[in-house]
């Protein structure tokens, strides 16, 4: 079970991964306007937060059985519509119900695992989670990238839809006898009383707040680099190959000895370096030209990443419970997902242009790890 959440883990954020290099210039291609074209980009988000609230109720009252086979099965028939787009009315319209469906994998799945995972080690768990995402990082635009110059944006996310589908009946399977019963009545309205209490906890709050800004960026970066690689006169696909960088270098932070770092040091620490150095990687990108310079702009990119996305997910762990834990990240995944919205839409509404938008979300990113840092816990306290 557990490598089988693993493989779904890494074809959800493969689904994500492959929207990047061509979403924006797939949308300006039928016609839509920076503003449409970032509401494009970031409706697959807004929709996804209704999906991971709801998904983390469904998974504490029923399992993850139903929620990932809904969440599956959903989205890979989802993918399959974009062969229907022919204007940008049309790609909003799948953008939404793409958004939606696939809204309940990601919250069931890390739920599971953090149920499953050792206190004390759920530093490099959060690291062994972070590096899927690093690969479907390296492998979706790469992938996406290169299909699309030879054949359509269509074609890629059907691919993915397929093997959606595929696990979809795997885990129809696998998870058949693992799945819990449904919780009673009366234990629902007992927890319902207390769904929010996490939510007053400063650990959490952080870790909320973390997954926030960790897809602002994430966001912008969706909608500015594809633009701002056009502008320089690169070809599409080394959009794809600067978003796998970021993606090697995780993996290897990831994977390697400096794993250990992410439970011997405090995940307020790593989480405002994660912070400060994508935020620099940002204001980089803005001012160099040279291939050479983008590439290691990437580098500290994905530096950053690699020390964000464990520590949130430690706080998590730390701060919430297993009875309210599918709940917990059904809100922490609908934070990724409001980041996601507000960094690609607002920076499409601002209209600052590639280079000031990099620029501004890179001066957002260091000041909330300032922030961070002057509201450090002085002790963990578990469930506080």
């Amino acid at each position: 079970m557990r490598y089988l959440i693993y493989i779904i883990i890494f074809f959800s954020f493969f689904d994500l991964f492959t929207q990047l290099p061509v979403m924006s210039p797939f949308a300006e291609s039928l016609g839509a306007t920076a503003f449409i074209t970032g509401l494009i980009v970031g409706m697959y988000s807004l929709t996804n937060t209704f999906g991971n609230i709801i998904s983390g109720f469904w998974t504490d009252r029923s399992g993850s059985l139903p929620v990932l086979l809904f969440g599956l099965f959903a989205t890979g028939i989802s993918l399959f519509c974009y062969a229907l787009v022919e204007t940008p009315s049309v790609l909003l319209l799948i953008r939404f119900v793409h958004g939606f469906v696939g809204g309940f994998i990601v919250p069931a799945a890390f739920a599971f695992l953090s149920n499953i995972t050792v206190k004390e080690k759920r530093g490099q768990g959060g690291a062994i989670s972070g590096a899927l995402i690093g690969i479907a990082a390296i492998s979706g635009p790469a992938y996406s990238g290169i299909l699309a110059s030879k054949t359509n944006v269509p074609v890629i996310f059907i691919t993915t839809g397929v093997c959606l589908l595929i696990l979809g009946i795997v885990s129809l399977f696998v998870f058949k006898k693992s799945n819990p019963p449904s919780k009673t009545k009366k234990a629902v309205n007992e927890e319902r009383i207390a769904s929010f209490k996490f939510l007053r906890n400063i650990g959490v709050i952080k870790a909320y707040s973390g997954a926030f800004f960790l897809m602002f960026a994430q966001g912008a970066i969706a909608y500015l680099l594809p633009l701002r690689v056009q502008d320089l006169d690169f070809g599409a696909h080394i959009t794809g190959t600067l978003l796998s960088t970021f993606g090697v270098v995780a993996v290897l932070i990831f994977l390697l000895p400096t794993n250990r770092l992410f439970d011997k040091v405090l995940p307020t620490f790593t989480l405002c370096i994660g912070a400060a150095l994508m935020g620099l990687a940002l204001l980089m990108l803005s001012a160099v030209e040279g291939i050479f310079w983008l590439y290691i702009a990437m580098a500290f990119y994905g530096a950053g990443f690699a020390f964000l996305f464990p520590s949130i997910n430690s706080l998590m762990i730390d701060f919430t419970t297993d009875q309210e834990r599918g709940k917990a990240y059904g809100y922490f995944y609908c934070f990724f997902s409001i980041g996601t919205v507000a960094g690609s839409t607002l920076l499409g509404w601002l209209n600052l242009g590639n280079q000031h938008g990099l620029v501004f979300t890179g001066i957002i990113l260091l000041v909330f790890s300032i922030i961070m840092l002057g509201l450090r816990e002085k002790h963990v306290e578990k469930n506080a």
